[in-house]
C-alpha cells in the first residue's frame, strides 16, 4: 500500500514548518510526503479568487501563493531530509514551470490535482519526463477521464487514479467508495482514494474495496491557519489509519478457506454442545423437543444438529435431568 500524506500549504510557507513536517510523517508510518509546488506568476493572476476566504494577510489569491513559494535551493533541501528520512519526496506542480523546478531537484513520480485533469499542456510537460502520474479524478467525470487517459496512453505514460471528491471537508455521502471499483474495471490501472473527510474511516473503508493508493492531507491541528486544515488528519490520527491499513492488507492478502474449517476442531470440540435432557425421564419415555438441552463439551452426547433423529424415540433406561443423551440410551 502506497500511503501519501499531503501536506499542501499547511506549511503555511514557512521553511521550517516543511521541515518540521517531513519529520512527523516519518515518524507516522506514511510512505511518502506530498507537497504543491507553486510559481504563482506561472500559474495565476489577480483575478483568481480565493476557494475558502482564509486568508486574514493575503489580499489576493496570487500574493497568497506567492507566500507559498520556496525556491530551488530550498526544494532540495526538503528533498534531501526527505531522502534521510527513508520517504519518498513528492509535490504536485501547478505550472510548466513548476514541472521544470521538480525536475531539478529531483522527484521520481508526478501527482496531478483534480483541478489539473484537462489541463493538457501540464500533461504534456509531465509527459516529457517519462516518469509515472497519479491523476485525481476529484472534479471529472468519466467522459473528462477517458480523453485524459487516452491522452497519457498515446504518450505510453504510467498513470494510475484516484477517486476524489472535492470538498473540504467531504461528508460521508460524498465519498464515492463504489467509484473504486468502477475505476478499476474501466481503466485497468492501479486505483486508490484521495480524501477530504477529516476521518479516517474512509481510508480504511477505500483500502477494503481494493484501494493500492491513499492520500490524505496531514496538519499538526486542525484549528491551524490554512484553507485545508479542517480537512486533514491529525498526526494521531495519521498513525492510527496506517496502522488500521496495514493490518487490513494482511488480511486480504491472507484470504480464508470457508470449505476447510480442521483448524478448528479443538476448539469445536469445546464450543459446540451435546444433546441432554432437562428433566427426569423414566425407561419408555417418548422424547419430544421439550425433554432436550444441549451441554458442552461436543461429543458427551448426540450432537445437537440431529436432535430431530431422536424426536419420538423411546428411552430404554432412566435418565436424571442433565444427563447427556446418546443412541444407546435409546430403543432402536
Amino acid at each position: 500500500m502506497n500511503i501519501i500524506a499531503e501536506i499542501g500549504q499547511a506549511h503555511d510557507g514557512s521553511l521550517g514548518m516543511a521541515h518540521a513536517y517531513i519529520d512527523a510523517v516519518a515518524k507516522s508510518g506514511c510512505s511518502a510526503i506530498k507537497f504543491q509546488t507553486h510559481i504563482a506568476e506561472a500559474e495565476s493572476s489577480e483575478f483568481e479568487p480565493f476557494r475558502v476566504q482564509f486568508s486574514k494577510q493575503d489580499a489576493t489569491r496570487i500574493a497568497y501563493w506567492k507566500r507559498m513559494e520556496f525556491t530551488l535551493t530550498q526544494w532540495k533541501g526538503l528533498k534531501e531530509h526527505c531522502d534521510e528520512k527513508g520517504i519518498e519526496f513528492m509535490s504536485s506542480p501547478f505550472s510548466n514551470a513548476a514541472v521544470d523546478l521538480l525536475e531539478e531537484v529531483g522527484v521520481e513520480r508526478y501527482k496531478v490535482g483534480s483541478g489539473e485533469v484537462n489541463n493538457f499542456v501540464l500533461l504534456e510537460k509531465i509527459a516529457q519526463t517519462r516518469k509515472p502520474v497519479i491523476i485525481s479524478s476529484g472534479m471529472s467525470s468519466f467522459e473528462e477521464l477517458d480523453k485524459t487517459v487516452a491522452f497519457l496512453k498515446n504518450r505510453k505514460v504510467d498513470y494510475s487514479i484516484l477517486q476524489c471528491t472535492t470538498a473540504y471537508p467531504t461528508a460521508p455521502k460524498q465519498y464515492g467508495l463504489n467509484v473504486i471499483q468502477e475505476l478499476k474495471n474501466r481503466y485497468k490501472v492501479p486505483v486508490g482514494f484521495s480524501d477530504h473527510s477529516s476521518s479516517i474511516e474512509s481510508c480504511i473503508a477505500a483500502t477494503a474495496l481494493g484501494a493500492e493508493i491513499l492520500e490524505f492531507h496531514v496538519v499538526f491541528d486542525k484549528e491551524m491557519f490554512g484553507p485545508d486544515a479542517k480537512s486533514s488528519l491529525t498526526f494521531k490520527e495519521t498513525s492510527q489509519l496506517v496502522e488500521a491499513v496495514n493490518n487490513i492488507q494482511i488480511a486480504l492478502s491472507h484470504p480464508v478457506d470457508k470449505k476447510n474449517n480442521s483448524q478448528f476442531a479443538e476448539l469445536k470440540q469445546i464450543f459446540e454442545k451435546s444433546l441432554a435432557v432437562n428433566k427426569n425421564l423414566k425407561v419408555g419415555h417418548i422424547l419430544t423437543f421439550s425433554d432436550l438441552e444441549t451441554k458442552k463439551p461436543k461429543g458427551y452426547g448426540i450432537l445437537a444438529s440431529e436432535y430431530e433423529n431422536i424426536i419420538g424415540k423411546k428411552l430404554n433406561k432412566d435418565l436424571t435431568q442433565w444427563s447427556f443423551l446418546n443412541y444407546k440410551d435409546l430403543i432402536d
